[in-house]
């Protein structure tokens, strides 16, 4: 099925993980994607799947604390392609070094929270300005930013990352709300934890531990949100809008008791209790 046949989509952040699975997902679908990233190598290897897989991709750098730049991106989609209908804001600052920083408040350095908040708030609110009158030209698109099941739940660390996701959260509920009337529609998708090379560096020691509190068989993979983008992005979505969709195994949805409960990743019986039949 090719659901974007036709379309332009604009992706950032696609030098691997969920935009570089996107970007592939969506040209399968049919779309011309511009793959953006402050990583142009990174990008191009993602394009070159692409269009080794006969997809058509055009590559442009971005760097998203710099409004000119943002600017500039998408001037280039649309001279190149004279539309953009999807536009998916996928980039963030994941960088070790901003996140080993990102602290509790109480130790929190500002320049972290601001930096972070820069590239991640500002950075996309910044592109969706600078998209959304070619989609209102053009009669409507659609507007997908990557948030975090960080942004509806507190935690121990990286406090500046989840606010600037939370802060994604309503942004989209703005955008959606003050243009849907002209043809515009803005959601979120939320992922969990995403298994990635840099997850499995990162995390490794903690996977057995979050499969446990997840409802479903294995973790999150990068194909998982580009399915959710693909629908969004699609007419098979347009009633969809202003929501903030978790795409996540059902990690955010039960007590904490639950997986202890069981017994841990590979218990999946349901527990009875007394007087069930």
């Amino acid at each position: 099925m090719r659901r974007l046949e036709g379309k332009v989509a604009v992706i950032t952040g696609t030098s691997g993980g969920i935009g570089a699975a996107t970007a592939r997902r969506l040209s399968s679908e049919g779309a011309q994607v511009v793959l953006a990233d402050i990583n142009l190598d990174g990008a191009e290897a993602t394009a070159q799947t692409v269009r080794d897989a006969g997809g058509e991709a055009m590559v442009h750098y971005l760097d998203l604390a710099d409004e000119a730049s943002i600017k500039a991106l998408i001037d280039a989609a649309v001279a190149q392609y004279g539309q953009i209908d999807v536009l998916f804001n996928n980039a963030a600052d994941t960088r070790m070094e901003t996140m080993v920083r990102d602290a509790a408040v109480e130790f929190m350095d500002a320049d972290i929270w601001d930096g972070v908040f820069r590239i991640n708030a500002r950075g996309t609110m910044l592109m969706i300005k600078h998209t959304l009158p070619h989609m209102i030209a053009a009669g409507g698109g659609s507007i997908i930013n990557t948030s975090s099941g960080a942004s509806l739940r507190g935690d121990l660390f990286r406090v500046a990352y989840a606010s600037s996701k939370a802060a994604i959260n309503v942004l989209t509920e703005y955008v959606a709300t003050q243009y849907g009337k002209q043809g515009i529609r803005c959601n979120v998708v939320s992922p969990g934890l995403v298994v990635t090379e840099t997850t499995e560096e990162n995390q490794g020691h903690n996977l057995d531990l979050y499969l446990s509190h997840h409802l479903t068989p294995r973790l999150g993979r990068p194909d998982d949100l580009a399915a959710m983008v693909a629908l969004l992005a699609s007419d098979d979505g347009k009633f969809i809008t202003a929501q903030i969709i978790p795409v996540d195994g059902g990690i955010s949805t039960h007590f904490p008791h639950v997986a202890e409960t069981r017994g841990g990743v590979d218990a999946y019986e349901p527990v009875k209790t007394e007087g069930a039949r």
